[in-house]
């Protein structure tokens, strides 16, 4: 029997121990999201709201050779002072070579589900999912994301898919795939910055013991995947989708330009649109975080 390369820091591994409620947290937000130290004090305040929420959070990561499922303060610390050149950016693809080299590796939203399904964990906060990327019909970028919540039993909360997406597309996609997307606390699918995209939700759930229970019903009917949960920003936080819009297509227009693909879409688009708002994209990026987070703590302690 093989034994699984994972490390548990050890309030995960004595609340897992305890059948105690547990949150995934990812790892690109850290090394590919914000600069030192910003991002360091952002990760403390994620694993502090789910701490005040009566769960134990779970960064994950990949560092010398092992999945670590929760990071000590001084792994956390090691972790946000890594270049982003030197930290691989992980999905399914990568994952086992990652960890197979020994090298340091941050988990996007599907390698962070696989691990967190590894180690028991059932549901993982993050910002917003990947999806179909605009002219996806010619390029055949779609993230992986959207497979993986196909077939990985976790309850993922996010903002809706990011902004920069396309949407309608992604939406389709998940639901060829069968993935439900349940729109927490109204009828509208949020867009990442916005809480009203101008898109129906398929499902809505009004609190986190709704939510806990149709994961629970899932299982037991055999249904494989998880479930998106579709939280939408703080309204204090939100830039109203007629202000973002435009700031999205010029950012668009200029990766276009200068022949920005693949990988490197998502950064590039992001950091210009920080810059097209005066930081207020990153404001409203940490305020959906946290209050992702906090749900995320509920359902899982309404999951018991």
């Amino acid at each position: 029997m093989t034994t699984l390369p994972l490390t548990h820091s050890p309030d995960v591994a004595e609340a897992l121990a305890a059948g105690r409620p547990v949150v995934a947290l990812e790892s690109t937000i850290i090394t590919h999201g914000m600069p030192w130290p910003q991002n360091l004090e952002m990760a403390r305040k994620v694993e502090a709201v789910i701490r005040e929420g009566g769960a134990v959070p779970a960064t994950i990561a990949v560092m010398g050779g092992q999945i670590h499922i929760g990071l000590t303060d001084e792994t956390l610390t090691a972790l946000a002072q890594t270049p982003p050149d030197q930290a691989m950016k992980l999905s399914r693809a990568d994952l086992a070579v990652c960890v197979a080299s020994g090298r340091t590796g941050a988990t996007t939203v599907a390698a962070t589900m696989i691990c967190a399904d590894l180690a028991g964990i059932r549901v993982f906060a993050t910002g917003g999912i990947g999806g179909v990327h605009r002219g996806a019909e010619t390029s055949f970028d779609i993230s992986a994301d959207l497979h993986e919540l196909a077939r990985t039993p976790v309850t993922v909360v996010a903002a809706g898919a990011k902004a920069i997406l396309d949407l309608p597309k992604t939406w389709e996609v998940l639901e060829t795939l069968g993935v439900p997307v349940i729109a927490y606390g109204q009828d509208a699918l949020p867009a990442f910055w916005s809480r009203d995209s101008g898109l129906k939700a398929p499902l809505r759930m009004d609190s986190p013991a709704e939510i806990a229970a149709a994961a629970a019903m899932r299982a037991r009917l055999g249904l494989g995947g998880g479930q998106l949960v579709a939280n939408p920003i703080p309204a204090e936080a939100e830039i109203p989708r007629d202000q973002i819009n435009p700031v999205i297509e010029q950012a668009l227009a200029e990766a276009e330009a200068q022949g920005i693909a693949a990988k490197a879409v998502t950064p590039f688009l992001l950091s210009r649109i920080f810059e097209l708002t005066q930081g207020r994209s990153l404001d409203s990026n940490i305020a959906l975080v946290l209050n992702n987070a906090r749900l995320a703590a509920a359902i899982a302690v309404a999951m018991g």
